[in-house]
């Protein structure tokens, strides 16, 4: 069947049944990525922080998580959490698992973005540390403060503020590399689209409705952290142009 055949029917997009999958879907999309988000700031701040230690055997340890997560695939790592992680389990733990913990698919891929997107977010936080002036620290040594105080209320409120636009870049990226759970059954916006148009045959406009979704959400993130920016710039330093 050509185009000029074919029949389009964009009330697959809000009619009964259907637009309330696509609002769940949605709704879905946005909860997993957050809860990977989380993950991937707390993870990958510990992480950086590892990779400037003075120790070596930390650094090792925080260099060995960054090439190991960010140089094998995500969709592995997914499958990893969800099929293969459960077996490492005892039985009784591996019972008490799928039995107690609704929706298992929704956390394990909510981990395994997280924690992929953290040797992401890692090297990003490790290069604003490393962009902050020595002079930085030595006038926090010099006021009394210790190491826990000095990254407390001196670098992390400075780095923070210098890697704001690409921490958005990588929450966006986050954001779109959740379409991938829907390979271990996580009903997400991508996957809701895929499984409207297997009883209706829109493909075409469930298609297309998942990638405004996308576009839309993308677009109001980039803004408005466009204005966080803008709001808490280092005086002297260049803010980018939208």
């Amino acid at each position: 069947m050509g185009l000029l055949e074919y029949t389009f029917d964009w009330t697959v997009l809000w009619r009964a049944p259907y637009g309330r999958m696509f609002l769940d879907g949605t709704l879905t999309t946005l909860k997993l990525s957050t809860m990977a988000w989380v993950i991937a700031v707390a993870v990958g701040i510990l992480v950086a922080l590892l990779r400037v230690s003075r120790s070596p055997w930390l650094r090792f340890v925080g260099f060995a998580y960054v090439q190991f997560f960010r140089n094998t695939p995500l969709l592995v790592q997914l499958f990893f959490w969800y099929y293969a992680a459960p077996l490492l389990l005892p039985e009784s733990a591996q019972a008490w698992l799928y039995d107690n913990v609704p929706d298992y698919s929704f956390w394990a891929g909510s981990a395994a973005l997280g924690i992929y997107t953290a040797s992401r977010v890692a090297e990003q936080f490790r290069s604003g540390l490393a962009a902050i002036p020595r002079d930085q620290y030595q006038a926090a040594y010099s006021m009394g403060l210790n190491t826990y105080q000095t990254y407390r209320y001196v670098i992390l409120p400075y780095a923070c503020r210098i890697i704001l636009p690409p921490f958005t870049t990588e929450f966006l990226t986050c954001f779109k590399n959740s379409a991938l759970t829907m390979t271990i059954g996580v009903m997400e916006i991508t996957h809701t689209a895929y499984y409207i148009d297997s009883f209706t045959w829109h493909g075409l406009e469930t298609t297309t409705g998942a990638s405004l979704v996308y576009l839309s959400i993308a677009i109001c993130v980039a803004f408005f952290m466009s204005l966080v920016e803008k709001r808490t710039a280092i005086p002297g330093m260049i803010v980018r142009e939208q």
